[in-house]
């Protein structure tokens, strides 16, 4: 599922998301647990400000890799 990003530009330019648009939901990215990196992609397991948990792919091999959203899951319970 493509998703809308927006990211931290730090120093090396787009490092990390801040901010995601699922539909018409916008959420606040509150902790970054994991990053990882792929051939052609980086990964990001996320909590939201919605308390679940979201793996966002970045396709970094073309210039403006679109998004996806790879896995969700809700707050342990």
């Amino acid at each position: 599922m493509k998703v809308q990003v927006e990211c931290y530009a730090g120093r090396k330019g787009d490092e990390r998301p801040v901010r995601f648009r699922l539909g018409q939901h916008e959420y606040m990215v509150e902790e970054l647990l994991d990053q990882w990196y792929g051939p052609e992609h980086v990964c990001f397991r996320i909590r939201a400000n919605d308390g679940n948990l979201y793996i966002l792919r970045h396709h970094t091999s073309v210039p403006d890799g679109d998004w996806e959203l790879v896995s969700f899951r809700g707050p342990r319970q």
